[in-house]
């Protein structure tokens, strides 16, 4: 490519929230490329643990314009999204540049620069599409635990065999630690789940009523910025993790997982457990999520957790730049397959407008 490439609109990012800003920037004939660090697309589906599937099920996983090739209430495997990732990039021609890697986003009186290791690229608008997985969190304290104690961050898990000792605590009852607990359990490891009852919403279950419909509404419209209750899970979800889908509690401690308090610290070299004991842990499973990571956007666009002060995906102070594919942006659906589409239709229509309604 050459050096200096410019076009309307940037999208940062080629998973499936930079897929679903491509589909609708294409349907208004926009100039828009999608800037991709990764070799292929989906690759960050591939990269998580083997035996990973999606924690909804096929019916609420499609992009716009395309249904995910599966049966309504089957649960697809994290290879099946990425090929349904990579099939619905081709199957709309979207132009995606792999191995791109985004180095800095600044902004002058000609609009934004984007410095990448295949040199710059200029645009009126961007749009950050970076997903939620960025940056794998472990408290500060765990530095402070036996060096003998195996540690893994859910991001690094791929299989039991993976894990050579017996005794395991994970740490994060979220979707990913229940997950990881019951395949370990199931393995014939001695597992404790630590972390507060994050909830849980039965996508198997009551997902399958009128077709899922009241389901889909209700995740998507009451568990909403705009609701009492949709910004208190927000807040939820946001620092402590989105509610179970799939796994339930009672699934964990049939397994033979023991629930615990979260863990408060270290004591002689051991988790601590916030009623004060410490547990005989052999290792630790890190299933303690992420945190953004925006250390390339060089401007004055972030709160002090390091999320973007927005509204809908929409920046204040910084005209023409938006996000899509954040954690709960509008709703608890807005990091899903199935509800990155509406956000990201609705961050096509500003650009379209000139972002005049915000």
């Amino acid at each position: 490519m050459s050096m200096d490439k410019s076009f309307q609109t940037i999208v940062i990012g080629g998973g499936q929230a930079g897929l679903a800003a491509g589909y609708f920037l294409a349907q208004q004939n926009d100039s828009f490329t999608i800037l991709d660090e990764n070799r292929r697309t989906g690759e960050v589906w591939r990269n998580r643990w083997d035996s990973l599937r999606l924690f909804t099920p096929s019916k609420y996983n499609g992009l716009p314009g395309m249904p995910f090739p599966k049966p309504d209430f089957y649960f697809p495997t994290k290879d099946e999204a990425a090929d349904y990732l990579e099939a619905y990039a081709g199957r709309f021609n979207l132009p995606v540049q792999h191995g791109v890697k985004v180095e800095l986003l600044t902004y002058n009186d000609q609009g934004y620069r984007i410095s990448t290791g295949a040199g710059s690229f200029h645009a009126r608008n961007v749009i950050v599409a970076t997903g939620p997985y960025q940056k794998p969190y472990t408290p500060a304290f765990a530095q402070e635990l036996d060096p003998t104690i195996l540690q893994v961050h859910s991001s690094a898990y791929r299989n039991p065999g993976q894990i050579s000792v017996q005794n395991i605590l994970v740490v994060g009852a979220g979707n990913s630690g229940a997950e990881i607990g019951l395949e370990l359990a199931r393995a014939g490891k001695r597992v404790w789940l630590a972390g507060r009852d994050v909830g849980r919403i039965p996508a198997d279950k009551v997902g399958r009523i009128l077709g899922g419909r009241p389901y889909w509404w209700f995740i998507s419209r009451v568990l909403s910025v705009v609701t009492p209750i949709g910004r208190k899970m927000r807040s939820n979800v946001l620092y402590h993790g989105a509610p179970l889908i799939r796994a339930s509690r009672q699934e964990v401690l049939d397994a033979g997982i023991e629930s615990i308090p979260r863990i408060s610290g270290v004591l002689s070299g051991k988790p601590k457990v916030e009623d004060g004991r410490s547990l005989p842990a052999e290792g630790v499973i890190w299933a303690t999520g992420f945190r953004p990571d925006f250390k390339w956007i060089d401007l004055p666009v972030f709160d002090e957790n390091g999320y973007p002060r927005h509204q809908r995906g929409i920046v204040q102070g910084a005209p023409g730049l938006y996000f899509v594919g954040l954690p709960f942006q509008t709703a608890l659906t807005s990091a899903l397959l199935g509800g990155v589409g509406a956000d990201a239709a609705y961050i096509a229509g500003q650009i379209a407008n000139g972002g005049r309604s915000a």
